[in-house]
């Protein structure tokens, strides 16, 4: 094979994962408003796309830069590529959309048209218009003396095409006038109607149907002649110059500001928007024909997760709800670091509640023993207990240190303000180091023990994040291993201070030693290969996009390792290739909850070894990034993700196997169905896969 054909595209990668998430919208065994929700997710999904990967391809270009990446794909192709596969997805979502809202109906709930409404519930909209829409709305006109206005990323817009309130004849000779009118985003974007006599259904008119109605009001002595939606994507990617940065805080909240003028990528407009308007937003945006998404349904898709998840008397169409169980091994002890001087816990997510570790943080804030905590953060919730917590314990004189990372992408001013609301109560808030971002998820408790210190650690795959972890599978392990512990003190001093890299004695952390340990770990397994014995390599991530990592796993499958992934999204290793990848196997699944746990496993040796991990196997995350690889030490813990992991390679129901052609196809098997994300709520942990399968 050619270098480039060795390797499957990372931007036409994610394009495969986007279907997949489709897939779940179209699949009529998901509840119907969960239906909705994952059509949310899609445009959710395209628009971080278009802003950050679709905007970098375009700035090369505008750069001229033109070099064909490892996939063999220079900026200009991609682009194409990437066009026709977008354009194919939005028209499959909104046919899915469509046939959709068909089925809502017949369950007594519809998205009307003004025209569909009788004379009282017309009167009844106009008056919340008149009371509640009317009093936000600003009218924009575009001309000589109002220049064009500031059109903020991803919000909906009215394109109105207006003329002289004269006489006919001097209507058609007039130029047409432009002006813009933004949809309140503070308002819903969907109104109830008040229900018809008799009817059975309930009617919902959308917030900027009801807006194209009454736009009259707006423009006295105008006749309106057209209005459409649009709306705009812009490049949304911060450019930090970190090294010349007096101070961080303000650097990025500058970058902010200057994000909402980036350059448009991507305008979506309503179809058979008026050619004056179209011409004057392309003209003043600056944009091509090719960079316009004509969409025949309402703009901005990501509404019906609000408008789903809010529907009264409707849980029989959605997922039942899961309630987590408290960690079991917590839930009769007095304190919880009683529980682990006695042995490790893990906890899974979101079957187990997060709940244990809010407890945790909140247990050390109000223990006078506890003298110091200490805490990297990502992505925080809204209401954190956890931030509440860190700043109760600096106000009571504990020694808190948090690493806050404000370059966390479209959550940087959420973190900003979490820093500022710590640094306010005493802690002590580091913002990382310079060039990297801060995604190791870990929390150490130092504590004072008869004479001694000792080390309490919690270290996670997932975000400190009450609300994600609801919705997302993520691992977390409890422990004081001394090892652990020590190379907790080792990490925060690095990142607080100034240290030599650390001789780690259980970790492994980017950007320095993560990848260099992986490579050693696949290495022992090519060696037992080659030795003729049993060599296999387990492992679970979001993303596989590094070249030198893929290369290391096609030598390792050339010399005879076995070896299964479980990605969910990005992957750019090609399986099953004669003499390059036939040992490899690659599953992703894309079901109810965000797989996002980063597991592995490797074994043929004495013992398997097991590890959790914040990193994915992307460049970013190998190189440009603090990331934690942490080993399961406890034997029963290292059984339960092996079972974990087990299960997700069985799944049939909703896993897809990639094909070496880039392409995924569902597991369907004779066996019965299993379904990995019930399996892994239903049966407790510490079962064997085999014995699970068995009952």
């Amino acid at each position: 094979m050619s270098a480039s054909k060795k390797y499957i595209n990372r931007d036409l990668s994610w394009t495969e994962f986007n279907r997949r998430v489709l897939e779940e919208a179209e699949d009529p065994r998901t509840p119907l408003l969960d239906r909705f929700q994952f059509l949310s997710i899609v445009s959710s999904n395209l628009d971080e796309f278009m802003s950050v990967r679709v905007a970098g391809l375009q700035d090369q270009l505008k750069a001229g830069f033109n070099k064909a990446d490892f996939t063999g794909y220079t900026p200009q192709g991609l682009l194409r590529r990437l066009a026709k596969r977008v354009d194919r997805l939005v028209r499959q979502q909104y046919k899915t959309y469509r046939e959709l809202m068909r089925s809502l109906s017949k369950e007594g709930v519809v998205l009307s048209a003004w025209e569909d409404l009788n004379a009282e519930q017309q009167e009844a909209l106009i008056d919340y218009f008149q009371e509640i829409v009317y009093p936000v709305l600003t009218p924009m006109a575009v001309d000589v003396s109002r220049p064009f206005p500031l059109l903020h990323s991803k919000e909906l817009y009215l394109a109105v095409v207006l003329r002289p309130d004269a006489s006919a004849d001097r209507q058609a000779e007039a130029k047409p006038y432009c002006a813009i009118v933004q949809v309140p985003s503070i308002l819903s974007r969907t109104v109830a109607v008040p229900g018809r006599r008799n009817s059975r259904k309930q009617a919902y008119i959308r917030l900027e149907d009801l807006i194209k109605e009454r736009i009259g009001q707006l423009f006295s002595g105008y006749a309106t002649e057209a209005v459409h939606a649009f709306r705009v994507t812009r490049n949304s990617d911060l450019a930090l110059n970190e090294e010349a940065a007096e101070d961080l805080l303000q650097e990025i909240e500058k970058e902010l500001r200057r994000r909402r003028r980036g350059f448009p990528v991507r305008m979506e407009i309503e179809k058979g928007m008026h050619p004056h308007a179209r011409e004057l937003l392309l003209d003043e945006l600056e944009l091509d024909e090719e960079d316009v998404t004509e969409i025949d349904g309402p703009l901005d898709l990501t509404f019906l997760s609000r408008f789903a998840g809010s529907l009264p008397g409707m849980d029989h169409l959605r997922y039942p709800a899961i309630e987590p169980a408290y960690p079991a091994e917590f839930e009769e002890a007095d304190d919880m670091l009683s529980v682990l001087r006695e042995r490790d816990v893990l906890v899974y997510h979101p079957y187990e509640s997060f709940e244990a570790v809010n407890d945790f943080i909140c247990e050390a804030a109000e223990d006078p023993e506890v003298l110091a905590i200490k805490m990297t953060l990502y992505r925080v919730s809204v209401n954190s207990v956890l931030v509440q917590a860190l700043a109760k314990a600096a106000e009571s004189g504990k020694q808190v240190t948090v690493v806050v990372e404000i370059k966390a992408r479209f959550d940087e001013e959420r973190n900003i303000a979490w820093a500022r609301q710590l640094e306010k109560a005493g802690c002590h808030v580091v913002y990382g180091l310079v060039g990297l971002k801060t995604h190791a998820k870990i929390t150490l408790v130092v504590r004072r023990e008869a004479g001694a210190l000792r080390r309490y650690v919690h270290v996670g795959t997932g975000n400190y994040n009450e609300n994600t972890a609801k919705l997302y599978t993520d691992a977390g392990l409890f422990t004081c291993h001394p090892d652990i512990g020590a190379d907790a003190s080792a990490l925060f001093n690095e990142m607080t201070g100034y240290s030599t890299p650390h001789d780690w004695r259980a970790f492994a952390v980017a950007p320095t030693g993560l990848k260099p340990k992986l490579f050693d770990l696949i290495d022992r397994q090519i060696g037992l290969a080659k030795a003729g014995k049993p060599a296999r390599i387990l492992a679970k991530m979001n993303s596989l996009s590094n070249q030198s990592m893929i290369d290391k796993l096609y030598e390792a499958s050339q010399a005879g390792v076995r070896i299964e992934l479980i990605v969910r999204g990005v992957c750019c290793l090609r399986p099953g290739v004669p003499g390059l990848s036939e040992n490899v196997r690659i599953v992703s699944i894309v079901d109810r909850f965000l797989e996002h746990a980063r597991m592995l496993a490797v074994s043929g040796g004495e013992e398997d070894e097991v590890y959790i991990s914040s990193a994915d196997w992307m460049t970013r995350n190998l190189s440009r990034r603090v990331e934690l690889l942490c080993p399961v030490y406890d034997r029963g813990l290292r059984q339960t993700l092996l079972n974990l992991l087990e299960m997700n390679l069985q799944d049939n129901v909703k896993a897809r196997e990639l094909q070496s052609n880039g392409s995924y196809l569902r597991v369907t098997n004779a066996e019965p169905p299993l379904r990995s994300q019930l399996y892994a709520g239903d049966i407790p942990l510490w079962k064997t896969a085999a014995a699970a399968l068995e009952e």
